[in-house]
């Protein structure tokens, strides 16, 4: 809405005037709003910005309500915009200045309260062809290879290494489309396609606003399961369109991945068929505008837009509508590494490795880490084609075959779980009588914990069950902002389900029936990470 306030006043500031408005600061550097610098580039004389940054989004580690100015989670920028009443002949004068990130919110405040516009120290801003205004980069990124192009999805120009691309599946609703269970989903998809069925009989041929506020929502609604209603699209439950997906890293679930209930499909459905009746390998990677640091993960199944933050994809393969398969690797990107390197047994496997490879390395993280929020990736032609190959397969084998590793020797202390403490028995004057024997002993609830210690090498599982020799290698390797492990512990808590009726009618979930299941996959895990980061290590010897 900011944005449209803005452009309210720019609408009326037509000669000579100031805007000031105090905002959400994302307009400073998020990609969503590049053509809102431009058009303060090519429609003002003078730009003052003064950004008290304290997004707590981007920065975990602060609190909004003690470093904010304003107590909130979204951190806060000034702009003044100039426009003056003549011909503009030369660039807009861009300034900028920023408050430490740590100061509480009372020092913002008094900052504000001391500093006068005038007495500001402000940095003068040049912004790059895409319009970029802070932490701007100057390098090679735009020589290198691009892994997509939006430019093929018309079949005309197929100038990058990736034909096809997707985002992740997003079901826009999570608790009811996924379950660690088949039998639970099943019980949920079925309760939902009935309730969908009758709203389709109640609804059909209406007006969608219309229908709005008289839908039944103990099911979970969104804009196209709306429109599907008034459309009379009736759906049949099929068990055959449950099948496995990554939900997180190295977290498998099963999804109910049929053509109404998901939401946004993408071109996913290209990638695996809707019942997973293709066979694909996909590298899956950090979105545009992702916050957390770049990562990417390979699988061959489903993944859904939040496996790695807004996550995008590319596949080994594409199929069409007969379900022919088709190399999704361009003729023209096979050319352009046969052509470099002057090798025709390069195929396109290797290539699909040799990019898994690269995406993994350190110093091409570390090069172009601001390039990778804002663009697709691309890619560098290394001195050693094989080289990169051989380590991309390494780890592809890894990732995909996680589940087979060979357990890492952890140490699994288990104990007793303790009883209640008895209430010591008061004496009475009244004859005792013996009380009955029970039928049964009811054993104590064992508190589920789930959290890690990275300095001591421990993972808590429960109060009676610890695992002990964790090295330090494994917290390492890292998706995001946490490491491999700390997902696992993470996605298998116990957790109220924020839908009503998913809390009502099918909470099922209790950590005690995966508990012997979690304990071997982190012991997997652990070997994965580990073997990850000699990969890695052994990369970063490359010069």
């Amino acid at each position: 809405m900011y944005a449209r306030f803005y452009r309210w006043a720019m609408d009326r500031v037509d000669k000579n005037g100031i805007i000031a408005l105090i905002t959400n600061r994302s307009f400073i550097n998020s990609r969503t709003f590049d053509g809102f610098r431009k058009t303060i580039q090519d429609d003002f004389q003078l730009a003052l910005i003064i950004d008290t940054k304290s997004d707590v989004r981007m920065n975990p580690k602060i609190a909004g309500t003690t470093h904010n100015v304003f107590g909130i989670q979204t951190g806060v920028a000034i702009m003044f915009i100039v426009r003056k009443d003549e011909s503009k002949t030369e660039d807009c004068q861009i300034f900028y200045a920023e408050l430490d990130e740590y100061l509480r919110k009372e020092q913002k405040l008094q900052w504000f309260n001391d500093n006068r516009l005038e007495k500001i120290s402000f940095q003068k801003i040049n912004p790059d062809k895409n319009n970029n205004w802070i932490n701007l980069t100057y390098n090679d990124f735009d020589d290198l290879l691009p892994v997509v192009s939006k430019d093929v999805r018309d079949g005309k120009n197929k100038t990058s290494i990736f034909e096809l691309f997707s985002l992740g599946i997003n079901t826009g609703r999570d608790e009811w489309s996924y379950d660690f269970s088949k039998e639970s989903l099943e019980k949920k998809m079925k309760f939902f396609t009935q309730v969908y069925n009758k709203e389709v009989g109640r609804h059909k041929g209406k007006n969608v606003e219309e229908i709005w506020d008289d839908l039944d929502y103990t099911i979970k609604w969104a804009s196209d399961l709306r429109l599907n209603v008034t459309r009379g699209i009736k759906v049949a439950y099929d068990s055959e369109y449950i099948v496995q997906a990554v939900y997180r890293p190295f977290t498998k679930m099963y999804v109910y991945f049929n053509k109404e209930f998901i939401e946004r499909r993408y071109q996913i459905p290209n990638l695996f068929g809707f019942k997973n009746s293709y066979n694909n390998l996909i590298i899956y990677f950090s979105g545009i505008s992702s916050t957390k640091p770049f990562s990417c993960l390979v699988y061959d199944k489903i993944g859904g837009l939040d496996l790695i933050e807004k996550t995008q994809c590319v596949a080994l393969y594409r199929y069409n509508e007969n379900g022919e398969r088709i190399d999704n690797i361009t003729n023209w990107g096979l050319e352009q590494f046969v052509t470099h390197y002057k090798d025709k047994k390069i195929k396109k496997e290797d290539i699909f490795h040799y990019v898994y490879g690269v995406l993994h390395n350190p110093a091409y993280r570390k090069k172009y880490e601001l390039n990778l929020k804002r663009e697709f990736p691309r890619i560098p032609f290394y001195k050693d084609f094989w080289h990169w190959t051989k380590w991309g397969k390494q780890l592809m084998d890894l990732h995909i075959n996680y589940e087979e590793a060979k357990p890492y020797p952890l140490t699994v202390i288990a104990s007793v779980a303790k009883q209640s403490p008895k209430k010591e028995k008061q004496k009475d004057f009244f004859p005792k009588v013996k009380e009955p024997e029970p039928m049964f002993s009811i054993k104590p609830k064992v508190k589920v914990k789930l959290k890690a210690d990275k300095q001591t090498g421990e993972i808590e599982i429960d109060e009676i069950t610890k695992l002990k020799g964790i090295p330090k290698e494994a917290w390492e390797y890292k998706l995001g902002n946490r490491s491999a492990l700390e997902w696992i512990l993470d996605q298998y808590k116990e957790k109220k389900p924020k839908d009503k009726t998913i809390a009502e009618k099918f909470n099922t979930y209790r950590f005690a029936d995966y508990k012997e299941h979690v304990i071997e996959l982190l012991q997997k895990v652990t070997t994965v990470s580990v073997e990850t980061m000699k990969v890695v290590r052994e990369m970063e010897k490359e010069k």
